[in-house]
This record gives C-alpha cells, structure tokens and sequence, in this order.
C-alpha cells in the first residue's frame, strides 16, 4: 500500500474523514466531510505528523523551510506534530510557531508563540484544508506583520478540489493570487478512491464524490 493510500485509510478509519450528506459553513451541500480535530490522542497525532513530514520530503520542500507554522487553532497540532516526525524519523529538526486569536499585553505577548520569526526566514504554513483561502489570507497578514518572511508554500492535508470565486479550485486561485503554491497530502477524490478500493466506503460515496466535483469542482492551474 502506498503512503497516500495509507493517508486516506488512515483519514476514514479515524472520522477524520466522513461521507454522507452534509451542509457547509458556506451553504454548500457535501458528500463528504474533513475534521482533523477528532484525531486527538498520541497515536493518531504521531501518525498524522509523519505523513505531513513524508509530503514535507516527498515535494522537496524541506531545503526552503525554516519554520513550520500552524494557523490556530487546528493548525497547532499539525505544526507540533509534524515538527516532531521530522527529528523521530528523519533527524531533522525544523523550529515551528503558531498565533494565538487576539493580541496578550502581558507575559510572552504579541501573536506569535513558538519559535520567533526573524527577517529572512522561509516559513511554510500547515494546515487542515482550504475552502476559500480566506482563513489563510489572514494567516499572511499575521505572519508578515511579525517579521519580513519569506512564504514558499503551504502544506494541506486535504485539496477539496472545489471551485473559490472563479472557475478555479481554491487552491489555484489563491496560488495565482499570492504566487504561494499549494501542495496537498492527497485530494478527496484520491481519498475516495482509496477507501472504496480496500471496502472502506461503498462505491455509492465514491459516485456521489465525483458527482459533487462535476458541479462545484474547479479548473487545477
């Protein structure tokens, strides 16, 4: 079994990935749901850093990482996570932050916790999924009012693969936006296929993912 396929049965035995008829915070309805905050033990934190640090390797993204940055509140464990596989598993140690929601005027202070960031650093944003790109806009505004950053790329765990304003997927768009790849772990279409092939899910969730993308799925730059 390859590692992506691992991922995607690692995803849908834990709940972190649902299937079944559901409405988003945007309206959109959906045949499938993405919540990472359910893996909330060691073993399913461990798990899920290293298959973050595997995409970290697998898309030679390390040699311009400075610091790993997770988005509060579900990106903090997926930074501290992935952190931690990177020195077990591969010896290497990468400094990580995160921001807290509202500016503290007392002890640490400021939004930034975790390793500081300087001028200079190349600091690669981790994250659950993107639906709009919105969340992660405001993510740079916070990370470049800290520090004059480099951001190379961000990490997801799941490419939802659907359209944003345009006819791109959001992904795409906020690439051609902000001229920051995004790279993800695996699509929801591959994590579908995946978990049908091995019985996870019946073919009808698979018929039902591929249906949703042909009417909100968007253009891949």
């Amino acid at each position: 079994m390859s590692l992506k396929s691992e991922f995607a049965s690692f995803l849908v035995r834990s709940g972190a990935v649902r299937f079944g008829p559901f409405t988003l915070k945007s309206g959109r309805p959906s045949p499938y749901f993405v919540d990472l905050g359910v893996l909330a033990d060691g073993e399913a934190a461990s798990r899920l850093g290293g298959f973050y640090a595997w995409a970290l390797l697998k898309n030679g993204l390390l040699e311009s990482t400075d610091v790993l940055f997770g988005p509060s509140y579900k990106g903090v464990p997926i930074a501290v996570s992935t952190a931690v596989a990177l020195f077990r598993d591969h010896g290497k140690s990468i400094r990580f932050a995160f921001n807290r929601k509202e500016e503290k005027g007392h002890g640490e202070g400021g939004l930034i916790i975790g390793s500081p960031l300087k001028d200079g650093d190349r600091v690669v944003i981790l994250d659950d999924v993107m639906t709009t790109g919105k969340t992660k806009e405001d993510v740079l505004a916070v990370l470049r009012s800290a520090a004059r950053v480099e951001i190379p790329c961000v990490l997801i765990a799941v490419d939802r693969l659907e359209r944003g304003e345009t006819d791109l997927c959001a992904t795409s768009e906020f690439q051609q936006r902000h001229g920051i790849r995004v790279y993800s772990i695996a699509t929801i279409e591959e994590i579908a296929e995946s978990a049908s092939e091995v019985g996870l899910i019946p073919e009808a969730s698979l018929s039902s993912i591929r249906s949703h993308l042909k009417q909100y799925g968007g253009r891949r730059l």
